[in-house]
């Protein structure tokens, strides 16, 4: 009944779909694809899903008007802006998932190419980008009954970080590591005067080409506490307690740069309960050479390979798989089943860049990592939408992942080149949410004050309803939300929890009521303090998710 009124509300509807429309969904194997939104009004370049089920979704701030007015008088005076000094538009929007709504909001320091992390208290902490927002940094909290805003920091960062990565660590601070012409790292927020500067980090500097292709290193929490990280084709293990190189990794085994502008993507694979192996996959970018090639309107072939590490092995090495199609600036998102990586977005040829991407590839990928290897990939149903330079995609609550942006111009451009610049927001939801699932998707009971709270190596329960058990099992699953951009998702992480057989609690010739006792993750080794969804999963289909709060 859902899926068919929305089918006879937006086809009576279809004229009026200018701004703000919904379509039904197009089901096909693969997953379904639906359009949400055909404009917001500013390009998805950066986006953040929030413990409030709404996602911060912003541009840069200095290319001119957006399509969305602030409203209310409201506007930016700034007389650094390289286009407009007064500007009435807003070039950063609240998306509320349930109300598929828009609330435009103010940013007043320009956060072109920056990067992001979560605090402990459930804010978004936005740092660096470009102009005046170079040693920026800006937090949002997760608004509950009413409406707020950036609040900003011009001044907040020791260096200015425009293409740096952050990663959330133990103790709830971020680390931000890089950026164009900075071989260091420094944290935030500064909690004491050795955090007011910053460290030296060779690996940036020895790792820089011609090409910059070290920008935005792909950085993961270890459960050791370390740092893994990787520039260019390069990686290393790194105590920043310290500055201390603790591994030394085999470099990528084709040499190839797999960072922007040759931008691939990366994840931590899922983590088991035991707290012991973790591995790092990365997959597609472009041949070392591509971006000064496409600079010439000369087009290079992506990559159509993985790499694989585990990178707790007494001596790891890089495994290598071949994708289905080649791509570069795709967005890699781990599903909350626990077995597949959703590979979407991106281009078949070029580089990241102004106008540096050719060939959009339409179908995600799936990767299921734990199936045997040489048939771990398929291919998804396409959308009809390219997502080149600038897109971006993150997971949802209710298990759909939310694409946007494609702006591979210097301004908002919609006519007379090869990729207009797009404002609209669509939904895939992978195979998992299709109808003939439904049977089979569990559902959380709601609990009187989510988010619930958690605390490290404790048991907690969950009920829950479903009309039909697999013969898999339940599984409990724990997901971080992440800061997507240039196709990193920064501080992803996924975790398989310790969990006892789910037992029956109230039999119904409906849908069955059970009970599932878990182990929250042992330490913040294994998940930094803040705000996490849980999932149900029965037999690789995962319930909506739950809101939880863990911290020391």
């Amino acid at each position: 009944m859902k899926y068919s009124f929305a089918f006879f509300f937006f086809f009576f509807s279809f004229f009026f779909l200018l701004l703000c429309s919904a379509t039904a969904p197009v089901a096909a194997e693969g997953g379904q694809w639906q359009l949400l939104q055909s404009s917001i009004g500013v390009s998805a370049m950066h986006m953040q899903l929030l413990h409030n089920d709404r996602v911060i979704i912003f541009d840069r701030t200095d290319f001119g008007p957006s399509n969305l007015s602030l409203g209310g008088g409201r506007c930016r005076d700034d007389p650094r802006d390289w286009n407009l000094k007064v500007d009435c538009t807003a070039h950063a929007a609240e998306y509320d998932v349930a109300a598929n709504s828009v609330r435009p909001l103010m940013l007043l320091t320009d956060p072109w190419c920056s990067s992001g992390t979560l605090a402990p208290d459930g804010r978004l902490i936005q740092t660096g980008g470009a102009n005046d927002g170079e040693r920026g940094v800006r937090y949002l909290a997760a608004c509950g009954e009413y409406d707020c805003d950036w609040e900003e920091d011009p001044s907040g960062l020791a260096a200015p970080r425009w293409y740096a990565t952050n990663q959330v660590l133990p103790d709830g601070r971020a680390i931000v590591i890089g950026g164009r012409g900075q071989y260091n790292y420094e944290f935030i927020p500064k909690l004491n005067s050795e955090d007011a500067g910053t460290v030296d980090f060779p690996l940036l500097r020895e790792t820089r080409d011609a090409e910059y292709n070290n920008l935005y290193p792909f950085v993961f929490l270890n459960l050791d506490g370390n740092l893994f990280i990787f520039a260019n084709n390069k990686s290393i293990l790194l105590d920043y307690k310290t500055n201390t190189v603790v591994r030394t990794y085999p470099a990528a085994p084709d040499g190839h740069p797999r960072n922007y502008p040759s931008t691939a993507s990366a994840v931590l694979l899922p983590l088991q309960p035991s707290g012991t192996d973790a591995e790092v996959l990365i997959c597609g970018g472009a041949p070392a050479g591509t971006y000064t090639k496409a600079l010439k309107k000369v087009f290079v072939g992506s990559l159509t390979t993985c790499l694989r590490i585990s990178i707790n092995d007494p001596s790891p090495s890089w495994s290598v798989e071949t994708m289905p199609t080649p791509r570069v600036m795709g967005d890699m998102l781990l599903l909350p089943s626990g077995e597949e990586v959703l590979i979407i977005n991106g281009a078949t040829a070029g580089s990241a860049g102004w106008d540096l991407g050719r060939d959009p590839v339409l179908s995600p990928v799936g990767y299921r990592h734990g199936g045997p290897a040489g048939s771990r990939f398929d291919v998804k149903s396409p959308t009809t939408i390219p997502r080149m330079y600038h897109s971006s995609a993150v997971l949802l609550r209710d298990g759909r992942v939310l694409v946007g942006g494609s702006n591979p111009h210097a301004f908002y451009n919609f006519t007379g080149v090869d990729f207009p610049t797009d404002l609209s927001l669509e939904a895939y939801s992978p195979e998992y949410l299709a109808p003939e699932n439904s049977n089979l998707r569990p559902e959380i009971i709601s609990v009187a004050g989510a988010p619930v709270a958690l605390s490290y190596g404790k048991p907690f329960s969950l009920k829950f309803t479903v009309a039909a058990m697999s013969e898999k099992g339940i599984t409990v699953t724990m997901l971080a939300p992440s800061f997507a951009t240039h196709s990193l998702s920064m501080n992803q992480r996924l975790l398989i929890l310790q969990s006892e057989a789910a037992a029956a609690v109230l039999a119904d010739e409906g849908a069955s009521l059970y009970e599932v006792n878990a182990v929250a993750p042992m330490s913040a080794f294994m998940a930094p303090p803040g705000y996490y969804i849980v999932f149900v999963v029965n037999g690789g289909v995962p319930s909506e998710g739950m809101w939880v709060h863990i911290q020391h």
